[in-house]
């Protein structure tokens, strides 16, 4: 495959697809394969709704057009080609991983580059083997800062996309048990998502990294290209929790900076973005600026106010560490009436039960909330009738649209697939 003809016609057209559900005219259309699609099958489609070319694996199909170009892996070429592209810029790459917290922190790092910088950063959740690729296409030879999220579910996956993506700087936001399904364990998490630090350290490039996370500390083991954030004042960004209500506020540089994001398992999430802004010289105007114009979105860390009901939305993801940090944050929030409701966790293998039932007996020590869990692993845990359980999100929809909920704050969270989100037009 001669990658850099298909980069001629990338320079030539500028925009690549996967979907001709949303091509635009003049999009290079990749044919991917799936476990559920063909996009081979599309080629000719795709052409039609105004395609410039197509990238297919498929020799019978590249026959039957000029603008078919065949290649023996459309995935591969894909992935060449955003790499190819990348070696052409001088952006510098900033590339976050995780099991919690990704997406929050890549926003708000982005909200701070972008007030001084020409910044891009992934757009939603494409950050697997398909979305970095297509974040990086993204990225024009304009552009100071890419922002590249990673998600992995399997050992090997961040150093694939690292290769692809070729990242200056790089920040691991946690080790949690997320996942568990496809790395196996705890310990394959952090396996996996070091993948990141290997690659920066291979590279002589530079690690942020939170100080007092003795994990995080002992895995950078005296690699000296860091740059770090925390409490203590031996770190490089100084940054310390401020007293307020039921939202986080910090105290940077003596002053305190409001956040609209619920939770202090977001703490960190604003130090990130704090530290890379001071890193890169942002001044303190525009981190404040950045920081308090964030808005959550996408039913992660929510606050929204509906028939006198305060509504925290939670309900993107949720795995055992965010689902404790979050029960924990609530009981420090000063809210009057609490209702909690939590779904099932996906992708914990073998050990779902056994997280699910953690997760119930920590409930039971919550005496001032009303609580329901929905799903079929939580209805399989043991607990007592004061937690009432639901199968399914339906079935406590059908229970809640008869019921008066009135002048509650209600904490919500759950696995995607649990679809808790479509509570709240029945509260």
């Amino acid at each position: 495959m001669d990658i850099s003809k298909i980069y001629a016609l990338f320079n030539k057209y500028k925009s690549v697809s996967i979907d001709t559900r949303s091509i635009k005219p003049n999009d290079i259309f990749f044919a991917i394969k799936g476990p559920n699609f063909d996009g081979n099958n599309f080629a000719l489609q795709a052409i039609k709704t105004g395609a410039s070319y197509v990238i297919s694996d498929n020799p019978a199909i590249s026959k039957k057009s000029e603008k078919i170009i065949y290649v023996e892996d459309s995935i591969k070429a894909l992935q060449k080609l955003a790499n190819y592209h990348r070696r052409k810029l001088n952006t510098k790459i900033i590339a976050i991983t995780g099991s919690n917290g990704k997406t929050t922190s890549k926003e708000l790092i982005f909200n701070v580059l972008k007030t001084k910088y020409k910044t891009t950063a992934t757009k939603g959740n494409l950050n697997n083997h398909l979305g970095v690729p297509l974040s990086l296409l993204k990225i024009n030879e304009n552009t100071e800062f890419g922002i590249i999220e990673m998600g992995a579910n399997h050992l090997n996956e961040i150093a694939q996309l690292c290769k692809i993506a070729e990242p200056s700087f790089g920040y691991i936001t946690n080790f949690g048990s997320a996942h568990l399904e496809g790395f196996g364990s705890i310990k394959g998490v952090i396996k996996g998502k070091s993948e990141l630090y290997d690659f920066l350290k291979n590279n002589k490039n530079l690690i942020f990294h939170n100080s007092e996370n003795i994990m995080q500390t002992s895995l950078i083991n005296n690699y000296k290209n860091t740059y770090t954030f925390g409490i203590n004042s031996k770190s490089n960004c100084i940054i310390d929790k401020s007293e307020s209500e039921n939202t986080l506020n910090v105290l940077y540089q003596n002053k305190i900076i409001k956040s609209t994001i619920y939770g202090d398992y977001n703490f960190e999430n604003i130090c990130i973005a704090i530290a890379i802004g001071e890193y890169f010289e942002v001044d303190f105007k525009n981190i404040k600026k950045g920081v308090e114009s964030y808005i959550p979105k996408n039913n992660r860390s929510q606050i929204s106010l509906k028939n006198n009901n305060t509504i925290i939305l939670d309900a993107y993801n949720a795995n055992p560490t965010s689902m404790s940090l979050a029960l924990e944050s609530f009981k420090k929030t000063n809210y009057k009436n609490k209702m909690i409701i939590l779904g099932d966790m996906f992708e914990l293998g073998k050990d779902s039960n056994h997280y699910h039932q953690e997760i119930t007996n920590s409930l039971e020590k919550i005496n001032d909330s009303t609580i329901y869990i929905v799903g079929e692993y939580f209805c399989n845990t043991n607990h007592s009738d004061r937690i009432r359980s639901f199968s399914s999100t339906k079935e406590l929809i059908n229970n809640l649209s008869k019921t008066n909920v009135s002048n509650y704050s209600i904490l919500i969270k759950g696995s995607r697939g649990m679809q808790l989100e479509k509570i709240i037009e029945f509260i």
